[in-house]
């Protein structure tokens, strides 16, 4: 793994790099010719294999959107495909574009010591964890705190992260004594990221929900886009593994700049598409940004990830994702440069052993 060198020392590039920048694949494509219909088709068949209360798969392609809901239940007052869903994970790469841009503006550099804004006395060295290595799972932190399953356990199955709010999460950081040595090893980690969002308010002296909105949201035009419930009328009701059993809306607790975004399908397109073509956003530099590979890991090096998203290769050039999920709803993100196709998935149910819902949306986006 090449993490050792962060931050931001770049990978090889090799052949799943081809038109990194939309090249010969997007020349020429007529999004309403005859694979318009195909593709609709293809949509239908993919919410119809998920079981799920409410399912959505929301296609950008060449800029043409094309959208096809489903699910299990009658159909809600408000259209599946204008409310919002909670897409856990997936909000991680809302964070790492923000940190892309704070880094851009000359905020930061991405090598600063998290611990230097959380606990401003404390000494750090060459062997701290920076914003870097929170931000890319290289910090040698665990998934989750060592004492985060003690106190979620009364509320395992309601809302556990709500029971670990943002002192504590910062408070286990300090505590934490890693056993490799930052950037030396990956491993994915919700509380690094959390870490993370703190370090960053910390460090403009802004809280996290305006932090992500004067940077990423408003500038996308993402007024879908909320960090917790706003209304009930809008938001998606997540289920449990049964599919039935309705779940509390997500309290993200103290791991907001982990999994507290949540966004119509629209908006979420919207966020893609600016990934699609940087050049056209106000956000040009940092989207370029989280599409450069930063660390390999893995047998052969044959994991790929940017500062925001895991990376895959395929014949034309590289496929980017991310998944997501709360205790009721699951989501997938991604988008092809190469064919200028954005894939948002959504559906309202937490699926928790033989996940036809990621393998749906991966498998659909790579044959785009």
């Amino acid at each position: 793994m090449t993490a050792g060198l962060m931050p931001w020392p770049g990978v090889d590039d090799d052949k799943d790099a081809a038109r990194e920048d939309g090249g010969p694949g997007n020349a020429g494509r007529d999004p309403s010719g005859p694979s318009a219909g195909s593709l609709y088709e293809r949509l239908a068949r993919a919410v119809d294999a998920v079981d799920a209360p409410d399912v959505v798969f929301a296609v950008s392609r060449s800029g043409l959107r094309t959208v096809y809901c489903g699910g299990g239940t009658p159909h809600p007052a408000v259209p599946r495909e204008d409310l919002r869903y909670e897409i856990g994970s997936a909000s991680k790469t809302f964070t790492g574009l923000l940190l892309a841009r704070l880094i851009e503006r000359g905020l930061l550099t991405g090598g600063e010591p998290a611990a230097a804004w959380l606990d401003p006395g404390r000494r750090t060295g060459a062997t701290s964890a920076t914003l870097a290595h929170l931000v890319t799972h290289t910090a040698g932190l665990p998934t989750l705190p060592a004492d985060f399953y003690r106190r979620a356990l009364p509320a395992w199955r309601t809302n556990p992260y709500g029971r670990y709010p943002a002192e504590r999460v910062v408070d286990a950081f300090l505590r934490h004594r890693p056993r490799h040595r930052p950037g030396t090893r990956w491993r994915y980690s919700n509380f690094g990221v959390a870490v993370l969002g703190h370090a960053l308010a910390a460090a403009t002296g802004t809280a996290w929900e305006d932090l992500l909105g004067t940077h990423v949201l408003r500038p996308l035009g993402l007024g879908g886009t909320a960090l917790r419930p706003e209304d009930p009328k809008t938001d998606a009701v997540g289920h449990g593994k049964d599919g039935r059993t309705p779940t509390l809306a997500f309290d993200s607790g103290g791991f907001e700049a982990a999994g507290a975004v949540r966004a119509t399908p629209h908006d979420l397109l919207t966020f893609l598409e600016a990934h699609l073509d940087p050049a056209g956003s106000p956000l040009a530099g940092a989207l370029g940004a989280v599409r450069t590979p930063v660390l390999r890991r893995g047998l052969g090096h044959r994991h790929v990830h940017t500062m925001a998203w895991f990376r895959h290769p395929t014949d034309g050039g590289p496929l980017y994702f991310h998944s997501g999920a709360t205790l009721g709803q699951q989501a997938f993100l991604g988008f092809r440069p190469d064919t200028g196709t954005a894939l948002a998935a959504l559906c309202t149910r937490r699926f928790r052993a033989r996940d036809t819902f990621i393998a749906t949306a991966y498998g659909l986006l790579a044959d785009q």
